[in-house]
């Protein structure tokens, strides 16, 4: 069999609620049907589905690639964030993702969004990550759609430093506005800046045909009329589930951005223990086992709710026997999962 000509590295799932309608068992199937070794899910600032998705693509024989296209914070102006999708090379990797989507979300929110800012990437690190420039929604393809190419040059840099040797700029084609204009200008930086070019396909449904479904499920989540023309539309029927041969038709022009979707599948090897519960590794006083710690913190929190709940030393006494029975229960529970 020859080598894959594509492997997509964009995909929204249901998971992604607002941007995606594919189920991961769906998404798996055509990636087997379509003879793709690999399959990435990013879902919207989150990583729900990793789990589902991770054991459905290895029992498949498929490469689960795991991100997240997220939302990066714009300083300059807040009400238009810039994207980026950020793609686990390792467990440090993962490890980064999830402190950086936690710290987005315990933020305080800007219109409902969970935004991570550059501070926020350079105190994680990212050296477990590979980005992708997030195409017409980054900040380098707003700069290139501006026409202002000293800007994407030095926002590429940017991004080309901090995330060294793994930083990508993207292009697609999937019907938008403007869309050969950005190709071309982001394959002109690529070339003068010496970075490297991958193409994507940013999937929100299976076929062609659920694109009215799409729409219905945006509206809903957005509060829009499906009939009113005023709703924004930011979405096209061509991006269902492309096979390989299309894509390779797609950007015949630019193979080398089809190898790079390929080659950054082949970077990405981040393999997760599944079945197997980590409790967090808690300080505990000089001499006390994290068993006996717990046993006791959970006696002192049982005897401030009996508290609240029998103020009456008597009542309290009498209602002791089957609070006592599941605390310990429960922490014996606890205990039998395993303490690192």
């Amino acid at each position: 069999m020859s080598a894959p000509p594509f492997i997509h590295l964009r995909l929204h799932s249901e998971y992604s609620v607002t941007e995606g309608i594919v189920r991961l068992q769906d998404a798996v199937a055509r990636a087997v049907s379509c003879r793709m070794p690999a399959l990435a899910l990013t879902d919207l600032s989150n990583l729900f589905g990793l789990v589902k998705f991770y054991s459905y693509a290895r029992n498949n024989g498929i490469k689960p690639l795991l991100g997240s296209d997220v939302t990066i914070a714009n300083e300059a102006d807040p009400d238009r964030p810039y994207r980026l999708v950020l793609l686990c090379r390792s467990l440090q990797g993962y490890r980064q993702l999830c402190d950086l989507l936690s710290r987005a979300y315990l933020a305080p929110r800007v219109r409902g969004r969970a935004e991570i800012t550059r501070r926020m990437l350079r105190e994680v690190g990212v050296d477990g990550l590979i980005a992708l420039s997030g195409a017409g929604a980054g900040d380098i393809g707003e700069a290139l759609l501006q026409g202002n190419r000293v800007q994407a040059a030095s926002r590429a840099r940017f991004w080309e430093a901090l995330f060294a040797g793994a930083f990508y700029l993207e292009v697609q084609r999937y019907g938008q506005a403007q869309q050969e204009l950005l190709v071309s200008e982001t394959a002109a930086l690529a070339a003068e800046m010496d970075l490297p070019l991958v193409a994507t396909h940013p999937v929100q449904f299976l076929e062609r045909g659920d694109f009215k479904a799409h729409e219905a499920r945006v509206c809903i989540a957005e509060g829009y009329m499906l009939g009113d023309p005023r709703r924004p539309r930011p979405y096209t029927e061509e991006q269902y589930f492309k096979s390989g041969e299309e894509m390779a038709e797609l950007f015949a022009d630019l193979p080398a951005a089809l190898e790079n979707s390929v080659e950054i599948a082949r970077r990405c090897n981040l393999q997760i223990t599944l079945g197997k519960s980590y409790l967090p590794d808690f300080p505990t006083p000089a001499g006390v086992t994290l068993a006996d710690f717990l046993r006791q913190e959970a006696r002192v929190g049982l005897e401030r709710r009996l508290q609240q709940l029998f103020p009456d030393e008597p009542a309290r006494a009498r209602q002791r026997a089957p609070y006592d029975e599941r605390l310990q229960l429960e922490t014996d529970t606890i205990i039998q999962m395993g303490f690192p």
